[in-house]
């Protein structure tokens, strides 16, 4: 949830209608020849109209996820990328690649040749050839066309499916509805195409023919899906955040089969400024791991957010969610949600009640003024309708001194009671964060760090405060958890350090 008041106020969501067009653009359409696989394909959708919808998507993308503000960083990629994306089968796409501020690894590519890598898997990287792999992978997507080919579907499950079909087409009060919904959306995951095990085959295959054509070794693919692999299933005892694996599916046949096509690939001689392993791990050195502190920490059921100094907290054994734009929480039945955002510049809470429902067209029942952490609060009930039943909204505005405050807390209409007394203390639970608490908060940074002679990891990592774990550090070198490290060998580790604000 981000703190600046310039960017604050939840625009209405699209994601859900971008979809939608991706999947049923029905303009043009008509057998078009797949540059990837030579064979004549019906498709629904132009080249035009697929170029159309990349940008807004790519507006959306750098809105409700968020680039990378490293020129150097992304700088490197683009170059990368271009150097890939010039052995394309599919000419006359002018390719664009970012870095999306997202913590977890993914990759992705949007219609009309936008490509991203998240700074999460450039955690995972050991090489850059293993991102250059990635990289073409995503070209091969984009050549062949897949977005066009299949429907979009959000990646996300559960939680992110549950805050979506709660408010879905809320009577009076269709931003209200678009706001959680769109809360329920990873930022940006609808965006994300889901591919079948052939088109992701197909990728493969065109990925690899980049790469080696590039100078790149195509084998490095194979050795990063490992690593992805590895890395999924140790996050899976972790978190169910999305991953790369949720949009690409992973087979053991896939690793073996790109490990085998490698070998028959011819390598080109690498261009000049190709990196080796020291200087790429170099390049990555002070990148942030994890999520950014800026944006707000869960400790459990409480949220602490630094750039606003408040508290929050959330019913325990609810399952919660950090957004851009706002945080919340949905109910263990998933009959109820609660979420906290920013709705503007500091003003009356009721004045901001009213002026909210009001343009919404909401209705607003009698509320009452109170005080909730020493600052002016209004507090008062609404209704509304979803597409499975009427729903009641308990609605809290609070003038937070950076901004109106605005808690929004729903539930199915027959089930609303049995969470008001929830709803009340979450709303009272606001309050200023401590210097202790504050003090707290930490940020995680990406240290490259050197080995001594038949050092261990469970050594180097006492040596140097190493804040992964063994198994965390053996993943994302791409090494045995039992390895012995060689003298001056670079190792990937992570620094906890206090927050002072970016």
């Amino acid at each position: 949830m981000r703190s600046r008041s310039s960017s604050l106020q939840l625009r209405p969501r699209r994601l859900g209608r971008l979809a939608m067009s991706m999947s049923l653009a029905t303009l043009v359409s008509g057998c078009t020849t797949n540059p990837v696989t030579g064979k004549s394909e019906f498709t629904f959708m132009s080249a035009q109209r697929e170029a159309a919808l990349g940008r807004e998507a790519a507006t959306q993308v750098q809105e409700q996820i968020g680039l990378l503000l490293d020129p150097a960083l992304t700088a490197w990629l683009r170059d990368l990328g271009n150097r890939l994306a010039a052995h394309s089968p599919r000419s006359g796409v002018p390719h664009r690649f970012a870095i999306v501020d997202m913590p977890e690894p993914n990759a992705f590519a949007l219609p009309g040749g936008y490509v991203y890598v998240s700074r999460g898997l450039l955690v995972l990287a050991n090489s850059e050839s293993e991102v250059a792999a990635v990289v073409g992978h995503e070209i091969g997507h984009v050549a062949a066309r897949h977005v066009a080919q299949r429907e979009t579907r959000s990646v996300g499950v559960g939680l992110l499916t549950a805050f979506g079909a709660l408010a879905a087409g809320a009577v009076g009060g269709e931003e209200l509805g678009r706001s959680v919904a769109g809360f329920g959306q990873l930022a940006g995951a609808g965006l994300i195409a889901s591919y079948s095990r052939e088109q992701e085959r197909q990728a493969d295959a065109v990925g690899q023919k980049l790469a080696a054509a590039s100078g790149y070794d195509p084998a490095d693919l194979s050795t990063f899906l490992t690593t992805l692999e590895r890395e999924s299933l140790l996050r899976s005892g972790i978190t169910g955040r999305p991953g790369f694996f949720d949009s690409h599916p992973l087979t053991r046949e896939r690793i073996a089969s790109t490990a085998a096509r490698a070998a028959g690939l011819q390598v080109a001689a690498s261009p000049p400024g190709v990196e080796d392993r020291s200087a790429f791990l170099e390049r990555l050195d002070g990148l942030r791991v994890g999520p950014d502190p800026a944006e707000g920490v869960f400790r459990a059921e409480r949220f602490l957010h630094p750039g606003l100094g408040i508290v929050i907290d959330f019913p325990g054994q609810w399952s919660t969610r950090n957004g851009r734009d706002a945080v919340g929480a949905l109910s263990p039945a998933e009959d109820a949600v609660i979420i906290l955002e920013l709705q503007g510049p500091t003003e009356d809470p009721r004045k901001a009640a009213h002026a909210y429902t009001a343009a919404r067209g909401l209705p607003l029942g009698e509320g009452f003024d109170l005080k909730i952490g020493g600052w002016p609060a209004f507090r008062a009930w609404s209704e509304g309708r979803t597409e499975s039943g009427p729903v009641q909204l308990d609605l809290t505005w609070i003038a937070h001194p950076k901004g109106t405050l605005r808690i929004t807390s729903m539930a199915e209409a027959t089930r609303f009671q049995r969470y008001a007394a929830g709803f009340r203390a979450v709303a009272r639970s606001v309050r200023s964060m401590t210097r202790r608490e504050r003090h707290s908060i930490t940020d995680l940074r990406l240290r490259i760090v050197e080995a001594r002679r038949r050092e261990s990891l469970r050594s180097l990592s006492r040596r140097t405060g190493n804040a992964w774990s063994i198994a965390e550090t053996a993943v994302a070198n791409g090494l045995s958890e039992d390895v012995r490290l060689g003298r001056g060998q670079p190792v990937k580790i992570v620094e906890q350090v206090r927050y002072l604000g970016d």
